[in-house]
């Protein structure tokens, strides 16, 4: 990230909550500062935000681009532990690890880490989370602050690392069975046509293969 990228990143609310139409706050501050966006995209940060990103590009302020939606209060994500199925969606969905519980057990919303990005409300298949307001009438900056900016930003960068490192153990673990059943194909499988099992072969070499390349491009092919 380059140091215009950085400064403006350092500006947003670092929601996560994606209605700017980027991924994540990082990414909408890179492409500000590549000229791909526009500075009235950001819905949590408000007009306050718009004028903030104003002085940092120098680019005229703007309202509130109305397709990212509009400048609102903080809302809290509350989880109805009476309808909660323990599907672990919510879990998956949030940016900033701010929902703990198991797999078939209820699952409950850490006040404090909530950033009301509100993706655990789509993801959610019985409709058991709503969002209460909890800032009354301050909107934007006047609703946020910049702990709650800083907190959040850490632990969204936690949850991507940690996101990235479940990742690779998973991929790790499914590389190791591949190569289980390459090395004894015949005890790995209900066929003992050699025409079946040399296809079977091609089949597990070639997803090796794809799996070396994606993790580790510099060995790969030229």
């Amino acid at each position: 990230m380059n140091g215009l990228a950085a400064r403006i990143h350092a500006a947003l609310p670092q929601t996560q909550c994606t209605r700017c139409g980027y991924p994540d706050c990082a990414a909408y501050a890179q492409a500000i500062a590549g000229g791909e966006a526009d500075i009235n995209q950001c819905p949590p940060g408000g007009a306050e935000g718009v004028e903030r990103l104003a002085l940092i590009t120098g680019q005229p302020a703007a309202a509130l681009n109305p397709e990212n939606g509009s400048e609102g209060p903080r809302h809290l994500a509350v989880i109805d532990e009476n309808w909660c199925i323990g599907c672990t969606l919510c879990l998956d969905a949030c940016p900033v690890d701010a929902i703990v519980g198991s797999n078939k057990l209820m699952h409950t919303v850490i006040e404090p880490y909530c950033t009301g990005c509100e993706l655990c409300i789509p993801v959610c298949p019985v409709d058991c989370i709503s969002l209460e307001n909890v800032t009354a009438e301050r909107t934007g900056w006047r609703a946020w602050s910049e702990a709650d900016a800083a907190l959040a930003r850490n632990r969204y960068e936690f949850h991507s690392t940690r996101r990235m490192r479940d990742k690779g153990e998973n991929q790790k673990r499914l590389e190791e069975k591949a190569e289980a059943a390459l090395a004894d194909l015949t005890g790995h499988s209900q066929h003992t046509d050699p025409v079946i099992l040399d296809q079977k072969r091609a089949v597990i070499e070639a997803a090796l293969a794809r799996a070396r390349a994606k993790r580790d491009p510099g060995n790969g092919e030229a």
